[in-house]
């Protein structure tokens, strides 16, 4: 098959999840013997053209504006729209695959591509489908809870009170017309697929994200090497992974971690970020409070790797709506527990006291508790920590991912609708060990 993948921003100019998602299947569908080819943005003159990467066709393409403008030139951008049909009319995908278009692509390309190709998908990797920015309304910071069920229903109101003049009132209407253009929609967790269905978009099928936990196996020379750097030997590492925001859960986890230091005095956070931007804000938080706050700046994959083998447990406490944070996997791919937040994706990855624990993050009390719980106990947290290694190796491997997408691509080319492209492929027994309906 001919495979054109589209996303905004692809490795290595990512600069989010979806990108790395991307290369991952993109890369596990070359092996397989599939042609793919890859259409994304840069907002560098420099860095746009033709070239071919690791494998892969990869057509970068210039395009830039100032992010006011996105509730407009996310639905159609002529910046960039001209030379995308010029490339499928070239290329001529059998298949073409979208993931993240909202900011320079454009859905737009979404009608493009039903001209050009014989099926279309749009893998789900966030809101801005129906939303402008992180989905935090439907969380009550006063409840401390873990609630059973979200009311994720956007109306234009809470929409203009947030986003004021760039408020679109045509923008989600304008999506669903062009959503219509995809044989089918991935959300990547079964959370974000009721976010879209709540939100008026469905013709859709979960699909999680997946890694190769063989990759995240390393030599124990790596692992001392970057303890030895940081001095980290002799200290309890809390590892904080993903960008560092307040919405991420920066300011809680510093919270959290000064209940910690009261009954733990040599736990340390640790977080892959420059001391800039909102890290700032985390160091002084972190020093008035006489935390330990370990920012590493920015980690290479390996060292990434590396970090997080290094520590005793990671932490993912996001207090607005987290789709699918591959940061749990990785994690779990390095036996490593998960204290991670009960808003969006993560609880279908994380089981709660079993893989690790799943919390309020507005909670600090209860996060503090769980932190020093496996702090605490290190036979819990190995047990815990192989436990999750187990479940990303059975239910959240690439190859089985990519092997799910692949099903799906075949029946469409084939025009059959009546068979179910999972037959084989989904959990045979929910109530196997580590296991759950992943559907």
């Amino acid at each position: 098959m001919r495979i054109l993948f589209l996303q905004d921003d692809f490795p290595p100019e990512s600069l989010g999840g979806a990108g790395t998602v991307a290369f991952n299947l993109a890369q596990e569908f070359r092996k397989k013997g599939h042609q793919v080819y890859v259409i994304c943005a840069v907002k560098d003159k420099d860095k746009a053209g033709q070239r071919i990467e690791e494998g892969l066709a990869v057509f970068r393409l210039y395009a830039n504006y100032h992010e006011r403008w996105r509730a407009y030139l996310g639905l159609y951008n002529p910046q960039i729209i001209n030379q995308i049909k010029k490339l499928f009319s070239q290329i001529r995908p059998d298949i073409a695959h979208f993931h993240n278009v909202h900011y320079y692509l454009s859905y737009a390309s979404l009608k493009i591509a039903k001209k050009y190709s014989r099926a279309v998908f749009l893998t789900a990797h966030d809101v801005m489908s129906f939303h402008y920015g992180k989905l935090i309304e439907f969380i009550n910071p006063n409840n401390l809870s873990i609630p059973k069920t979200f009311n994720y229903r956007i109306t234009p109101l809470k929409q203009i009170k947030r986003f004021k003049k760039r408020y679109n009132p045509l923008r989600n209407i304008i999506i669903r017309h062009y959503l219509k253009k995809a044989n089918k929609i991935f959300p990547v967790s079964s959370a974000l697929k009721e976010a879209l269905k709540q939100n008026g978009i469905e013709n859709t099928e979960v699909i999680y994200n997946g890694i190769n936990a063989d990759e995240w196996q390393i030599d124990d020379k790596l692992i001392d090497d970057f303890k030895k750097k940081y001095r980290l030997f002799n200290k309890k590492v809390i590892f904080m992974i993903g960008r560092l925001s307040d919405l991420k859960g920066g300011e809680k986890i510093i919270r959290a971690m000064e209940i910690v230091n009261q009954k733990i005095p040599e736990a340390v956070l640790m977080a892959a970020g420059d001391k800039q931007g909102y890290a700032q804000k985390m160091l002084s938080l972190a020093e008035n409070k006489n935390i330990q706050l370990l920012l590493t700046g920015y980690l290479r994959r390996d060292e990434l790797k590396a970090a997080t083998r290094s520590s005793d447990l990671a932490v993912v406490p996001s207090i607005c709506f987290d789709s699918f944070p591959t940061s749990n996997l990785e994690a779990m791919a390095c036996q490593k527990p998960v204290i991670g937040t009960c808003f969006g994706g993560t609880p279908e990855i994380v089981l709660d006291n079993i893989t690790g624990y799943i919390v309020n993050p507005f909670n600090i009390e209860k996060m503090a508790e769980k932190i020093i719980a496996l702090l605490s106990d290190s036979q819990k947290a190995e047990q815990f920590g192989q436990a999750g290694y187990e479940r990303v190796k059975r239910y959240f491997s690439l190859q089985e991912q990519a092997e799910k997408i692949l099903k799906y691509y075949e029946q469409f080319l084939r025009g059959s609708l009546g068979s179910d492209p999972r037959e084989g492929l989904t959990l045979k027994n929910p109530q196997e060990k580590y296991a759950r309906p992943l559907n």
